[in-house]
This record gives C-alpha cells, structure tokens and sequence, in this order.
C-alpha cells in the first residue's frame, strides 16, 4: 500500500485495530492514538459529518497527530467534503502519520422499500433542520472573513493610493500647464497676425495667410481624428494628455496601474459582498443590531 506520493507506508495495521459499531443508529468509531496510545471512541452524525470534521476530532484529540487522510481500496484520496455516509458504504484506509488501517464498516440491514423512503424522508428533514439552525453561524463566519478581507485590502491599496496622488497631481499640473502654453500661443499668433495687418503690411497681403493658417489648423484636428479615431473636443483632449502624462509618470516610478485596478475591483466586491449579507433579511438579525455593526 503506497500514498498519493508513492511513498509506502511504514506499517499497515489489520482492520481489528479501527472499529465501527453502530450504537442508537450512529456509528461509533474507535481506534488507538498513537501518542496517547489508549483506545478512543468517536461518535459521528454520518448525515451531516464530513470526513474532514472526522479527522479534526481525531488531531484535536491526539496532538502528536500531524497527519491524518482516509483513502479508498484503489489507493485515490477521499475529499474531505465526503460525508461519512458515504465513506462507511465501503471499505477504506485510515492513514494516521504513517500507519495505514484498514477499515471494513459492518453491513448494515437491509430496509424493506417502504421504510427505506420513510429513512431517506427523514435524513432529509434532519440535514434542512442542520442547515436551518446553522445558517447564522455560517453568515457571522463569513462575514469575519469579508471584513479581514477588506483590512488586508485596504492595508495594500494604501501605498498605491499614495502613490497614486503623487501622480494624479503631477500630471494635472503638467495638463494645466500645458493648455496655459497653448492660450498662449494663441495669443501671440493673433497678436502677431494684428501686428503684421495694422501696422507692417496690408489686409490684402495678409488675407492668404489667415486663409492659409485656418487651413493648417484644420489639417491638424483631422489628422488629430486619424490617429486618436476622435474628435478634437477640448475635455476629451485634456483627458487623453492627462493620461498619457499619468501612464508615463506611473512608468517611472513603477506604478503598477494593473494592480491596482485588481485590488479596487476586489475591494468593491468585496464590500458589495459584505453589504448583501448585512441586509436583516439574509442574515436574520435586528436591524439595529446591523446598525451597531456598521
């Protein structure tokens, strides 16, 4: 017998040393701890006691249990999501540390069809009733763990967001700047363009290069359009230079914008998570009691 790894097992113990009996319908587990090397008995609700919850219960019995897995016949691993229902169908193998038992669950009796239904009926009932009773629990646990999510968030968004103002602020300064050179170069262009009609030449000499000027500028806009496949509105300008200023400040100090939009995204839903389970509906409290929370 050999584990996932390949590695054999150094003793694989007869079925004698792990017992199952059933005791007022529940199946009574009992086997020696190695540590503690006395016989214990674990009782399991195989209806709602998955083989993950068994193991814990064993490990927290027996502290110098540092490893515990069940296995099938064929040797594949047993998920820990398996309820032990299932488990105790067939033969299997409790490996603890490394010592392989093996187990053969008694045959349980045979229900007449009737009272099969009734049984199934019945299990049905319990494991709603379970779920019903625990639901609350479940909410309070995941809310715990939402609300340490967004601790750990927050606490890797901080720097970003720091560095991220850093930016914001030196490219919009570097946008103002810029759109204060281009008022002033318009300025000086219809400065000189008054200058040169009043003063040194004639309306008619300087009609062709107005003419030509407008021209020029609007040969510049389309080719704007041709490039960017949009149209030469001032916000929209503004917003492109500012970006293309923020991307190039972000690459110098090894900003990583992608990054940061990831953990903005989680942080959103992470809250929008939090804000659903919160409602008095989803999670059965009072509504002030939610109130005292927030």
């Amino acid at each position: 017998w050999r584990g996932r790894e390949g590695a054999p097992y150094s003793t694989l113990v007869p079925s004698d040393e792990v017992t199952i009996n059933y005791r007022h319908g529940l199946p009574v587990i009992t086997l020696t701890l190695p540590t503690r090397s006395e016989r214990c008995r674990f009782t399991v609700k195989p209806m709602v006691t998955t083989v993950g919850a068994f193991l814990q219960d064993v490990q927290r019995e027996d502290k110098g249990i540092e490893r515990a897995e069940v296995f099938a016949t064929d040797g594949s691993k047993v998920s820990d999501a398996t309820l032990m229902e299932v488990l105790l169908m067939n033969d299997f193998k409790l490996v603890i540390n490394n010592t392989a038992y093996s187990v053969s669950p008694p045959v349980k009796d045979k229900l007449s069809s009737e009272h099969a239904t009734e049984m199934e009926d019945i299990k049905s009932l319990v494991h709603r009733l379970f779920v019903a009773l625990h639901l609350e629990d479940h909410q309070i646990r995941k809310e715990r763990e939402l609300l340490q999510k967004l601790d750990h968030l927050k606490e890797e968004l901080l720097p970003l967001e720091q560095m991220k103002a850093r930016i914001t602020d030196s490219a919009d300064a570097k946008t103002s700047r810029l759109l204060w050179v281009g008022l002033a170069l318009m300025s000086t262009q219809g400065g000189a363009l008054a200058w040169l009609t009043w003063w040194v030449y004639s309306w008619d000499i300087m009609e062709p290069v107005t003419y030509f000027i407008t021209y020029g500028s609007a040969m510049a806009f389309y080719a704007y359009f041709v490039l960017t496949k949009q149209d030469y509105i001032y916000p929209d300008a503004k917003d492109r230079q500012f970006l293309h200023y923020f991307y190039q400040k972000s690459k110098k100090q090894h900003f990583n914008v992608e990054r940061y939009n990831k953990l903005k995204e989680d942080l959103a839903e992470a809250e929008e998570s939090l804000r659903r389970l919160r409602q008095p509906l989803h999670l059965r409290l009072p509504i002030q009691e939610i109130n005292d929370k927030d």
